[in-house]
């Protein structure tokens, strides 16, 4: 498996946690030894680990979690680190999303997450902006 699709891989497994309501895949994601920080829309930015997945845990148990699709999604690498930009198609909205990665204990585990609004949608890019994941 290639970085970039290692990385897509780390980055699916999130939305899957999401989509499934599956709190304790969702807790083993995020890294344990980096810092970590996550923007839900909407909300201030929660730090550590700790307050992170109680955030999720929050979401993922509420009485009406959303439906979740992640859509074009788009690797970044830095060395060590990458970043993954892309739609996220909520009960047929958009946002969008910055997921960023680290590679801790030989995998990429999840160090940041923020999604929020946008005036676009995958359909609305034209063919030279679209992402690519070659």
């Amino acid at each position: 498996m290639s970085e970039q699709e290692a990385v897509l891989f780390a980055n699916e497994a999130f939305y899957r946690a999401f989509a499934d309501r599956d709190i304790a895949a969702m807790a083993a994601l995020w890294a344990e030894s980096a810092r970590v920080c996550c923007i839900h829309p909407g909300w201030e930015a929660i730090h550590g680990h700790d307050d992170v997945i109680e955030s999720w845990r929050a979401i993922l148990t509420g009485s009406a979690p959303p439906q979740i699709a992640c859509i074009s999604p788009q690797v970044y690498f830095f060395g060590d680190a990458a970043f993954v930009v892309c739609f996220e198609e909520i009960d047929g909205n958009y946002l969008i999303a910055t997921n960023y990665f680290v590679r801790e204990g030989g995998r990429w585990r999840m160090v940041h997450h923020q999604a929020g609004p946008t005036r676009f949608t995958p359909g609305d890019l034209p063919a030279e902006k679209a992402p690519s994941i070659n």
